[in-house]
């Protein structure tokens, strides 16, 4: 299931970009600032990251872990070529693909591999993947002699845009998605765009799922975007898809700059992931997570409308943007008191009230406590399937 390997440092002093396309500099840098320095860094988005991560890295780093999944083995090997090309003593820990890998066993593992190859806190970790390898190679960086530094190189655009940025580590139980975790920001995120060329679109466009909703929380120009690029936005290489994942990441380091450890406003970024997680779990973690939250999404627009706070128009909006990227729009009838159960242990409820993000209109989300369940149960109803 999970394996390790090592490349030992050579004393050579430049890396080859593996990935992307040569040639001049082609970088944007979306800082992300903390109340102190170690939990500021950039997000990098562009072509020929990996050279940057000496400069991140500095010379006290001298053994780098590379946690990736197995089916990113080839991408792992290429970092750890780089790193060791650079000077850096490079492991590799091959963890399990998608939410499989966010496992305390998994979590164990990467430990083990540190353990045993007597990493200390000036050295650091590289995550390599999709979102869950984020997620569970940041947690593993947090708790390793209680935090070493780590980048994330996410390979994927629900990764790029959402869980590799933030600082939000977590693995999940039997009770729930990232219930065990960590705020932890990471070095830096390298976002490199040429990692999407071989992405299949359905996974591109549930990775823009959460692109939607940094639309509709807070740059509605995103979704004006979407909706007059319809092609373009299925190429990945596009500069149409280059300006979402900016816009997007700037949307989240923004609300994350002000609210790391999600204190206040940093909840509007739960926005359709209270009904999206308790999906996710109904599903064994089956269905992507941008097509749950594309569902939670319509869900949490009902929600406003039966509250008061939104117009049908903008309700409307929501179902056709989702349905013109192939997202699903509604969920089982059948399943309504697993879901709500699942709710109730979510880790934004505040007792017996359940807490959604809302919208009052584009880009205006609030907090919502919903004080009768029958109005969750009446809201369901018009998507339930």
């Amino acid at each position: 299931m999970i394996e390790q390997s090592h490349h030992a440092a050579e004393s050579e002093t430049s890396v080859a970009p593996t990935f992307g396309a040569s040639g001049e500099e082609d970088i944007t840098y979306i800082p992300v600032t903390g109340s102190s320095p170690r939990e500021n860094y950039d997000v990098l988005v562009g072509h020929n990251l990996l050279k940057k991560i000496p400069d991140i890295l500095g010379n006290t780093a001298h053994k780098i872990l590379v946690i990736h999944p197995r089916a990113l083995r080839a991408t792992g090997e290429l970092v750890m070529e780089d790193l060791r090309k650079v000077g850096y003593e490079s492991f590799s820990a091959e963890i399990p693909d998608a939410e499989e890998a966010k496992h305390h066993q998994v979590a164990a593992f990467c430990w083990q591999v540190l353990g045993q190859n007597d990493f200390t806190r000036t050295d650091a970790i590289i995550s390599v993947g999709g979102g869950a390898i984020t997620d569970v190679a940041g947690f593993v960086a947090a708790t390793w002699l209680r935090g070493v530094r780590v980048i994330h190189i996410p390979t994927t655009l629900l990764g790029m845009v959402d869980a590799a940025v933030g600082g939000k580590t977590g693995i999940n139980t039997a009770e729930g998605k990232n219930l065990v975790g960590a705020f932890w920001p990471p070095s830096a995120v390298l976002c490199e765009i040429g990692t999407l060329r071989t992405l299949p679109e359905h996974e591109l466009l549930t990775g823009m799922a959460e692109v939607v909703k940094c639309g509709f929380i807070a740059d509605p120009q995103i979704l004006d975007i979407i909706e007059a690029n319809p092609e373009k936005i299925r190429d990945s290489q596009s500069s149409i898809v280059r300006d979402l994942i900016e816009r997007a990441v700037r949307v989240k380091a923004e609300v994350v700059s002000e609210d790391l450890r999600e204190s206040g406003r940093r909840e509007i970024l739960n926005y359709g992931h209270t009904l999206g997680h308790a999906i996710e779990r109904a599903e064994r973690y089956q269905w992507r997570h941008g097509a749950a939250v594309a569902v939670g999404m319509v869900y949490a627009a009902e929600l406003a409308l039966a509250a008061g706070y939104l117009n049908e128009t903008i309700v409307d909006r929501t179902r056709a943007i989702l349905k013109s990227l192939n997202l699903p729009v509604g969920y089982r009838g059948d399943r309504w008191k697993e879901l709500l159960e699942t709710m109730r242990r979510d880790k934004k409820a505040r007792g017996s009230l359940l807490r959604f993000i809302v919208l009052e209109g584009l880009g205006k989300p609030r907090v919502y406590e919903v004080p009768d369940d029958s109005i969750l149960y009446m809201t369901y109803q018009e998507i339930a399937e």
